[in-house]
C-alpha cells in the first residue's frame, strides 16, 4: 500500500512560523514520523510540499495508479480552492484533509473548508499528531476495502 502526503502552501516553514499557532516541529520531522508510522502499519508513504497550487493539482492526478490514498494539508487553500476540490473528487483516490491548528478556532475566514465535502474525513487542531491520525485512519479505511 502507498500513500502520497501532500503538504500546501506555507507548511516548508513548520517549526518556524507561528510557533504558537503551529508548533516548533520542522516539515522534515513531520515526514520522519509518518515514514517511521507508514512502517509500522505496513504502507510507503511519499510527501510532496508545493506553496503552488498547480502542483498539487498535477500531483493528486499523477498519484492514479501509483498510490491507494492521499492525505493532504492543504494550507490556506483550504479556503479558497474550488479547483483542488474538483482535482480530489476528479483523482478519485480516498483523501483525508488535515490541519496542524484547527481552523474553527481562528479567524472566521478559515471556518469554511472547500476541501472537506471532497475528502473522506478531516484531522485537525491535534498539532502535527493531526498527520499521524488522518495516516492511521487512511490505511484503516483502506483496509476496509
Amino acid at each position: 500500500m502507498r500513500i502520497l502526503i501532500l503538504h500546501g502552501p506555507n507548511l516548508h516553514a513548520l517549526g518556524t512560523r507561528e510557533p504558537e499557532v503551529y508548533g516548533r516541529t520542522t516539515l522534515a520531522d513531520v515526514e520522519e514520523r509518518l515514514i517511521a508510522l507508514g512502517r509500522e502499519l505496513g504502507c510507503e508513504v511519499e510527501s510532496r510540499q508545493s506553496d503552488h497550487e498547480g502542483v498539487l493539482i498535477d500531483a493528486l492526478y499523477q498519484a492514479r495508479g501509483h498510490f491507494q490514498g492521499v492525505v493532504l494539508n492543504p494550507g490556506g487553500l483550504t479556503h479558497t480552492s474550488v479547483a483542488l476540490r474538483d482535482a480530489i473528487k476528479g483523482a478519485a483516490l480516498p483523501t483525508v484533509e488535515v490541519h496542524v491548528s484547527n481552523p474553527q478556532t481562528r479567524e472566521s475566514f478559515r471556518h469554511t473548508s472547500l476541501i472537506t465535502g471532497a475528502a473522506i474525513g478531516a484531522v485537525q487542531g491535534f498539532g502535527v499528531g493531526s498527520y499521524l491520525l488522518a495516516l492511521r485512519g487512511l490505511v484503516a479505511h483502506l483496509a476496509r476495502g
